[in-house]
């Protein structure tokens, strides 16, 4: 990803100095080299921090809520999942298109740094990206590894490498736009009995410890004033010792993106207690399809969603879908 970020960087300084926008949202290194950070640069000097590389994973979408609101153009590097996420805020009338100029930017897929460390690199300082392979440096020596080894999970899930807004691309090596099967988790849940379904969840949901970041990072979590910001709701934004709070949360927020998630998968990406939080999304998005017919999140920003449309095909709640679907 070297030659890409070279060219986005040159191509960020050159729409700054034109004048086209007056600032930059991209990604900056972190306090190591593999926990980068979304960051807003306003000077051709500073982009000399931006960078891209395959722990560019942060969606940068939803920053764009209020950067588009402010005065100005601003230029957003967009990944092709990230592209998903903008339309549907476009569509949901949450972000300013016009003040927005978007690149579109060749992913090919990005590093997860705890299955990296849980495969034996200990102590890593860096990690560089060589195409197949990822090296990671540490303090005991380079570990070379297979690179669709060490991926995300949402890059193991990966709905294509289709930009679906764009103002210009870069692209240096087209990847392979098949898209994968996002939903082996999900059927995977589906095989077991109720009791271990129960089970699972109860085990997965416990770990919770209301920290807030899948919500804090969830493009479609975009309301003003969240109800469990509300004191007066009853729920407190914190681990609660009863474990009904905690499923209730995370049950909750799954049917309040029900219809919106595009799938961006940074739920799971930034929980601290590796709950797969993405199974839920994916679960109501599989049973979406099944009834209303196949429907991706962001693909456009005028279609509108089956949860908020009316056709006569409509399954009915007293059927049983033919298709896998429960009563």
């Amino acid at each position: 990803m070297q030659k890409v970020a070279e060219i986005a960087q040159k191509r960020a300084i050159q729409l700054l100095n034109q004048g086209v926008v007056n600032r930059v949202i991209g990604w900056k290194k972190g306090e190591f080299g593999y926990d980068e950070t979304p960051a807003v640069f306003t000077t051709a000097a500073g982009i000399e921090d931006f960078r891209y590389d395959v722990f560019s994973a942060p969606n940068l979408s939803k920053y764009l809520i209020d950067e588009s609101k402010k005065e100005g153009k601003i230029l957003a590097f967009l990944k092709p999942c990230d592209t998903y996420s903008f339309n549907q805020l476009i569509k949901e009338h949450r972000v300013n298109r016009d003040n927005v100029y978007i690149i579109g930017i060749e992913c090919g897929g990005m590093a997860d740094i705890n299955t990296i460390r849980n495969r034996g690199a200990a102590g890593v300082t860096d990690v560089a990206d060589n195409g197949q392979t990822v090296i990671a440096h540490t303090l005991y020596g380079d570990v070379t590894f297979d690179k669709n080894e060490v991926l995300l999970e949402k890059c193991q899930a990966c709905k294509g490498k289709k930009h679906v807004i764009f103002d210009e691309l870069i692209v240096v090596n087209p990847q392979d736009d098949e898209p994968k099967n996002r939903f082996a988790g999900v059927e995977a849940i589906e095989n077991m009995t109720p009791e271990e379904r129960f089970a699972f969840w109860r085990e997965q949901l416990s770990k919770c410890i209301r920290c807030n970041a899948c919500r804090n990072v969830c493009p479609a979590c975009s309301c003003l004033q969240c109800v469990f910001d509300n004191p007066r709701s009853g729920v407190a934004s914190k681990a609660s010792p009863d474990t009904f709070e905690e499923q209730l949360y995370h049950i909750i927020r799954a049917f309040h993106v029900a219809g919106r998630c595009t799938d961006c998968g940074e739920c799971s990406r930034v929980c601290p207690q590796d709950i797969p939080l993405h199974l839920l999304n994916r679960k109501f998005i599989k049973d979406m399809n099944a009834f209303y017919g196949e429907y991706k999140a962001g693909e456009d920003s005028e279609t509108r969603p089956p949860l908020v449309n009316f056709s006569k095909d409509d399954a009915e709640p007293s059927v049983i879908s033919d298709k896998g679907g429960d009563k």
